[in-house]
């Protein structure tokens, strides 16, 4: 079955070049992501929500420095609209120069890094909550079953059912039963209640400086530097973002650079003089496959509250 594809277009270029793939790929929350799908042609689909209204956008290389985009819904205008600040076509990196070879030479391979700047506060803070504390393979599953049963069908022909995420009064009127029996504590299901009641607020933190808009996330109860980091690297596109408080992070930052485990005082410590670029070096640090961490023990086992 061959899929039509038509929808509203743009394509969008850069000076530089522009590595699509690794730079929406924080986008997707893990396999089976229903808000994400990859095709064979190498085509990123992705279910969102625009002020405007619902979309399904298709993004794809079409060429060094070029992005071709069609979109589909409500949002679809608007959607094409913001991509160019999505995909963060204005930034400057020309003061990026890491000292550690091993960042050095993955800017080097991969210059077409970008950030991400969706603008879209609460689509990017809901599964960051979800993942607060818990392993990931755990929180995706959450975030899978929630959006399945909640979420709505995404518009445009899209190459297999989706979803786009619940809007925020959806998610705050969810049960408190429903939650559990998706496998989330009553802490962070709390937590994305009480963001869903701040929602508007909090989605005017995207054109706020990065401090103010840490801030203004921090002043839901539950969330913390780690969530507002999560956030910052998908919704505001800022470069300088650094998860301090993931379980793995500073682990994994001190034997790939140092050849020994971090603490995170230590890793904010030792990444201090490239600010404002910590993530940009964690992110390219993973693209590369250089980031490494070794395993000393058994991986702690997956916790299912649904059974209590």
């Amino acid at each position: 079955m061959v899929t039509k594809i038509d929808g509203a277009a743009r394509t969008v270029t850069a000076e530089g070049p522009i590595d699509l793939a690794h730079t929406v790929t924080p986008l997707r929350r893990g396999a089976g992501d229903p808000c994400h799908r990859r095709t064979p042609d190498g085509a990123h689909w992705q279910a969102s929500r625009m002020p405007t209204g619902a979309v399904t956008y298709r993004l794809t290389q079409s060429g060094p420095c070029a992005v071709a985009a069609r979109a589909w819904g409500p949002g679809a205008a608007e959607f094409l609209d913001r991509l160019p600040r999505m995909l963060c076509l204005d930034e400057d990196v020309t003061g990026f120069a890491p000292a550690h070879p091993k960042i050095a030479e993955a800017h080097r391979r991969f210059p077409g890094l970008r950030m991400l700047r969706t603008g879209l506060v609460f689509e990017a803070l809901v599964p960051s909550i979800l993942e607060q504390r818990v392993h990931t393979v755990s929180a995706r599953a959450s975030w899978r079953k929630l959006v399945w049963r909640f979420g709505e069908s995404a518009p445009g022909p899209t190459p297999a059912p989706m979803r786009v995420p619940p809007d925020a009064e959806t998610w705050r009127y969810i049960p408190s039963w429903t939650y559990h029996r998706a496998n989330v504590d009553p802490q962070r299901s709390r937590t994305i209640v009480l963001a869903a009641r701040m929602a508007d607020k909090l989605e005017q933190a995207a054109g706020m400086d990065p401090q103010a808009a840490a801030r203004r996330l921090r002043t839901v109860p539950g969330i913390g530097e780690w969530t507002a980091a999560e956030v910052a690297q998908r919704a505001f596109g800022d470069p300088d973002a650094l998860s301090v408080g993931d379980f793995h992070l500073a682990s994994i930052v001190g034997w790939t650079l140092l050849g020994r485990p971090l603490d995170d005082d230590a890793m904010v410590e030792y990444l201090e003089p490239l600010r404002p670029h910590r993530y940009r070096a964690v992110r390219l640090l993973e693209i590369s496959g250089q980031a490494r961490k070794p395993k000393f023990a058994p991986r702690t086992p997956l916790v299912d509250i649904t059974r209590i």
